[in-house]
């Protein structure tokens, strides 16, 4: 027997549905939630911004991980491969996990 799904409504507010711009994404976690920033950092400017904070449990960072992978996946099949090449200056600049000193 298959499994029953239930439908589930989801509502996206105007101001939601504008989006926010990120070129970079700093994670941390603990041992119950990751938390994930989404900023934006301009080229020249030492200074940027958090705009969005997003913190989830380890299982459910789990199921983005492989729902973006999935999705990326679907894009490159329709798209084409997305290059990741980044200049000397820019290797810094992007979605990377933070590190940590001790």
């Amino acid at each position: 027997m298959g499994e029953k799904r239930q439908k589930i409504n989801i509502e996206l507010g105007e101001k939601e549905a504008e989006g926010i711009y990120s070129n970079l994404a700093m994670i941390t976690h603990t041992p119950s939630e990751f938390i994930v920033d989404f900023a934006r950092v301009l080229p020249g400017v030492p200074k940027g911004k958090v705009y969005a904070r997003i913190v989830m449990t380890p299982y459910h960072a789990k199921l983005l991980k492989n729902a973006l992978g999935e999705n990326i996946e679907k894009y490159e099949a329709k798209f084409g491969q997305i290059k990741v090449v980044a200049k000397e200056e820019e290797k810094n600049i992007g979605f990377q996990t933070p590190v940590t000193q001790g």
